[in-house]
This record gives structure tokens, C-alpha cells and sequence, in this order.
């Protein structure tokens, strides 16, 4: 899977994008969240508030019970705001 990371949750990770293997026992959004929280204290505080966290699944929105296949393109970012 490739993960791609944008603004501030960029920012706390430290890089913009990784590929990892879909991990085992992780089949949704969620659950993946749970999973990069274990890597450490930078993934824990970039998704400490997942209220405010979209995901994009294959460049589609979607929600944290979506589920996952290995090779997906997952994009986390805050919320746009324009004006």
C-alpha cells in the first residue's frame, strides 16, 4: 500500500509518503490508524484527533470502516478550508 501524508499530518510524521504491506490483521482505515500509532510518538500525534482527519482511499473519500486490499493508494489530510 502506498500512504501519503499532507499538511500538518505530514508535518508531525516527519515525510510525505511510505509504502508498506497491508498489515496483518488490518482490514479497515481504522484499524490501519491503530496500527501506525504503534510506530511511535510522531504517528500518535498526527492522528491523536481523528475527528478532524479525512481519508482518500484510491483518490475516493471515504470512511475509517472502509475496507482495505493490499496495493491502495490511502491519502490522510485535515480538513480543506477555502475562501
Amino acid at each position: 500500500m502506498k500512504l501519503l501524508y499532507f499538511a500538518r499530518i505530514r508535518e508531525d510524521i516527519g515525510h510525505s509518503s511510505e509504502d508498506i504491506p497491508l498489515p496483518e490483521g488490518v482490514s479497515d482505515i481504522g484499524g490501519l490508524i491503530d496500527h501506525l500509532c504503534e510506530k511511535g510518538e510522531n504517528y500518535r500525534s498526527a492522528f491523536k484527533d481523528e475527528t478532524i482527519i479525512r481519508v482518500a482511499v484510491n483518490q475516493l473519500y471515504v470512511n475509517f470502516d472502509h475496507p482495505l486490499a493490499d496495493g491502495d493508494e490511502i491519502a490522510f489530510f485535515p480538513p480543506m478550508t477555502g475562501g
